[in-house]
């Protein structure tokens, strides 16, 4: 899908883009002077779990460990989801109210964002955030005897990948979000 797009961007045209184009990384960086840079991503994902307002502070938090994994801090956050027309209005606010709160418990801001309609809940964030571009963290820059802090068990997201394959299956699930 994206060999046709190889080539159009050229690392060398674009000197402040520090991450972004060479590397898979968790989020683009771009330098805007010698002490800070601005770190930007999205994340959304499916409901992982039962609770509406669970899984809205579990997606937000899952988007800011992308500004967090930079070494950066979070500043600014846009909610970017998907729900069907028939799910609950008090289910949509307390998705929303989860990553709000967890974007206040960050020291961040939700400013906005976008909503479509769409057959299954989708939510999460595009996030921003300020590193100092010489304190920054990548994956090219892990070396042997780095060390590794796991923020939680290895094989989660396999496992809740594998959980919104065979959520179809699952009884509670599509009662509570399907309706």
């Amino acid at each position: 899908m994206l060999r046709p797009l190889q080539g159009m961007y050229h690392s060398q045209d674009y000197p402040d883009l520090l991450v972004g184009l060479e590397w898979p990384d968790d989020a683009a960086v771009w330098r805007l002077d010698d002490g800070r840079a601005l770190v930007a991503t999205t994340d959304f994902f499916t409901p992982v779990v039962d609770d509406p307002y669970d899984y809205g502070a579990i997606a937000a938090a899952n988007s800011l460990s992308d500004i967090y994994a930079m070494g950066g801090t979070p500043f600014l956050a846009l909610n970017i989801a998907a729900f069907p027309p028939d799910l609950p209005s008090d289910m949509v606010t307390e998705i929303l109210r989860g990553g709000a709160e967890k974007v206040r418990q960050a020291g961040a801001v939700i400013a906005g964002g976008h909503t479509i309609q769409d057959k299954e809940p989708k939510y999460g964030l595009v996030a921003l955030g300020f590193v100092d571009p010489r304190q920054m963290f990548t994956k090219s820059g892990a070396m042997p005897g780095d060390a590794l802090v796991l923020t939680k068990p290895l094989g989660f997201g396999v496992t809740t990948t594998l959980s919104s394959r065979i959520k179809p299956r699952l009884k509670m699930l599509p009662r509570l979000w399907i309706g």
